[in-house]
């Protein structure tokens, strides 16, 4: 396996861990608000690096002093995806704004042909539509069409799909980032994420151990381990791949929520499952002509 394979393999794991969240979130039943439940995470996020550095025998601090553009990245990206997806799901529909927010794999496939030595192919735009109709097709079919009063909503769901792609695909510029520095990104999303609670919502703790469980593995999984997997895959992977992959997300979402008696399979679910695994094909394809 090569380096740019194994990259791609490790970044995968961001995808199936972000499948969880959604089960996860729908255990806590709603009852914590969503910048609490931002900065809990992401404090169990930061936790989980500051272990690491300990049984490193570190403090971590040496992973503080990174390029200015690293740290824009980190926090705008962490922080600034999730205070846009926020804003788009109290101002918009759940389902329009999750439609408009998966338009972020697809940006990530554009975005990477700016990056020096990759280019732009047919079957990647090609398997990118294929996915991205069967995610719509997943996420939207009790969508009623879009309406101009959700417009506020609407381009805060299109802003976050820009600045996770822009996160994702600009994260190559600076490769010679380690991955650690993640945790302070972390760390500060969390902090930023107690100042908008504090500020605007009330508090409302788990009330039962199932909700803090939800907590917890959420921190660890899909807003922990998944953002360092995701940091080293989009550095060093097959970013296009990388992006087209991230349809699987609403779909393995979708699966553990019928898995788990929290949602019904039906014909859409089967079709949009077809749609994203044609698609990754088409896109990750390589001809061997000359």
């Amino acid at each position: 396996m090569s380096t740019v394979q194994r990259a791609t393999a490790i970044g995968a794991i961001s995808i199936g861990l972000w499948g969880t969240l959604a089960l996860l979130t729908s255990l806590t039943e709603g009852r914590i608000p969503p910048f609490q439940l931002l900065a809990m995470t992401f404090s169990v996020a930061f936790g989980v690096m500051l272990l690491h550095w300990w049984r490193q025998g570190s403090s971590g601090l040496q992973y503080l002093h990174q390029p200015l553009l690293a740290w824009v990245l980190g926090i705008g990206g962490l922080f600034g995806y999730h205070f846009l997806y926020f804003l788009a799901l109290a101002n918009a529909p759940v389902a329009e704004a999750n439609l408009l927010n998966y338009l972020w794999p697809l940006l990530i496939v554009v975005f990477a042909s700016f990056l020096p030595n990759e280019r732009l192919r047919a079957n990647q735009v090609l398997g990118s539509l294929i996915a991205i109709a069967g995610c719509w097709l997943l996420i939207g079919g009790g969508t009623e069409g879009f309406k101009t009063h959700y417009l506020m909503g609407y381009l805060a769901a299109i802003g976050a799909a820009v600045i996770w792609a822009t996160y994702s695909v600009a994260s190559r510029l600076v490769k010679q980032v380690p991955t650690d520095a993640v945790g302070w990104f972390c760390g500060v999303t969390a902090l930023l994420g107690w100042l908008c609670h504090f500020g605007w919502e009330p508090t409302v703790w788990p009330s039962n151990a199932v909700q803090w469980f939800s907590v917890l593995g959420a921190g660890l999984g899909p807003v922990g381990i998944a953002f360092f997997t995701w940091d080293y895959g989009v550095k060093h992977g097959n970013l296009p791949l990388l992006g087209v992959l991230s349809y699987f997300t609403p779909l393995i979402s979708t699966l553990l929520l019928i898995v788990f008696g929290q949602a019904a399979f039906t014909w859409q679910v089967g079709a949009a499952c077809g749609a994203i695994i044609l698609g990754a094909w088409v896109a990750s394809y390589k001809s061997k002509a000359k």
